[in-house]
């Protein structure tokens, strides 16, 4: 999920009570709720792929992470937060690694709901798991966050808080059942074909199918309400190049294929050398996901 989203789910548990168990305890929420994401210093360094959503992602990290981040709110309060007034009532760290595991276990949670998907067995297995069950930046948990930890806030209850996260578990689990019975309805409709059922990004009852061919992958959607549809769109594989068998066996092309669920390939001649670029159909045209190997 995108860390507006994470740090709104820190808020809300901090409105929701949890922030009254000890001193500096809303700000841990909020702060662990994203902490995983530390990963982040790998886009800078070119190595986004291999590192997002891996090791500071995977359950070793949620058993480690809690007590890093207690530590450090504690050297905080500390260093700075009491050295400034020693009147304050100092933090607890036993506390402060509750909230910090709390936190921090939601963030991998929420991140496994979208299509992207997450690397649970890091670093000890480098595979993918996806529930398609949330869109990336899901307009009606942000909707319902934004309102529950605001009207706690203005009400100074925590009732609100806790009707919105709530809520957010009962949506996300009817949405993970929604995306189950779009993947048996599009089994059926499509025997024998790889496919993905995901979230739209606007319609909770709507799924857009990614469906794929012996050389195309193909477009259509699903409805709770309705069939599958095929659309008049798609993307063409571009994997029958010879070529593309020698850029595979490239370091960065091997990392992105073990990310990637619908690879793409594009062969072309850049400055007399023949550059393969490789994407994926998930997000087809995003820079972001995609790598380019140039050949000897």
């Amino acid at each position: 999920m995108d860390n507006l989203t994470h740090t709104l789910v820190g808020a809300c548990l901090a409105e929701a009570g949890l922030k009254r168990r000890t001193a500096l305890g809303a700000a841990t929420l909020m702060i662990g709720a994203n902490f995983p994401d530390i990963d982040v210093v790998a886009v800078p360094l070119n190595m986004g792929i291999e590192w997002r959503r891996g090791a500071t992602h995977g359950f070793l990290a949620l058993a480690i992470l809690p007590f890093v981040l207690a530590g450090i709110m504690l050297l905080w309060d500390r260093r700075v937060r009491r050295r400034r007034d020693p009147s304050l009532e100092p933090a607890s760290y036993r506390q402060l690694a509750i909230l910090s595991a709390i936190s921090i276990a939601t963030h991998p949670t929420l991140d496994f709901m979208n299509t992207y998907g997450m690397r649970w067995l890091m670093p000890f297995v480098d595979k993918w798991f996806y529930a398609d069950g949330l869109f990336i930046v899901d307009l009606w948990v942000l909707i319902a966050l934004v309102l529950g930890m605001l009207w706690s806030r203005r009400a100074n209850s925590i009732r609100p808080a806790r009707v919105a996260l709530a809520g957010l578990t009962v949506y996300t689990t009817l949405m993970l059942l929604i995306t189950s019975v779009g993947r048996g309805r599009v089994a059926a409709t499509y025997p024998g074909h790889r496919f993905m059922v995901q979230p739209n990004g606007a319609i909770p009852w709507r799924r857009d199918v990614l469906i794929e061919d012996d050389s195309a992958y193909r477009m259509a959607r699903w409805s709770l309400f309705g069939r599958v549809e095929t659309l008049p769109m798609g993307w063409p594989k571009g994997d029958r190049d010879p070529r593309i068998t020698q850029a595979r066996l490239n370091p960065k092309a091997r990392a992105f294929l073990r990310w990637a669920r619908f690879p793409i390939y594009d062969v072309s001649q850049e400055a007399g050398r023949t550059v393969v670029g490789i994407g994926d159909a998930r997000y087809e045209g995003a820079g972001w996901a995609s790598v380019k190997v140039t050949l000897p």
